[in-house]
């Protein structure tokens, strides 16, 4: 089964919101598909759960307020706020999502590999078969 795009109803629900903003949140969901295939493309079955965690965040905060005071007015905002953003946590969901992200080895050896020396083994030290008592060689 392949990515389905979150529908706005779907962001609706997430969100516990009884009534949605359509064009809004269709323009949200699509702006963070794009976002999230900025880290893995195609996107992969699952992926429409950090859609809608990227999308949802840019819906309920579009300026990503973090500190807000109603008495004389005080509001904090991080730097470069506003927009869409994807986490660290987004990030390695989706690459774990799309089978990545893990722990690798690569082996460059080939299959055809032979385990058997191909140069003559008595060459490799530039002495002969037989050395001479004393030497310190075998």
């Amino acid at each position: 089964m392949a990515f389905i795009p979150p529908t706005v109803e779907q962001l609706g629900l997430f969100l516990g919101l009884d009534e949605i903003d359509g064009d809004r949140a269709d323009l949200l969901i699509s702006t963070a598909i794009s976002l999230c295939q900025t880290v893995v493309k195609p996107l992969p079955e699952g992926a429409e759960a950090v859609v809608l965690s990227v999308a949802g965040r840019a819906y309920v905060n579009p300026q990503q307020v973090s500190y807000e005071t109603i008495g004389p007015m005080s509001v904090q905002r991080p730097s470069g706020s506003g927009g869409l953003y994807l986490t660290k946590s987004d990030k390695s969901a989706l690459k774990s999502l799309a089978g990545r992200g893990g722990a690798f080895t690569v082996d460059p050896t080939p299959a055809t590999a032979d385990p058997t020396p191909t140069w003559p083994v008595e060459s490799v030290l530039g002495f002969p078969e037989e050395y001479e008592p004393g030497w310190g060689y075998l």
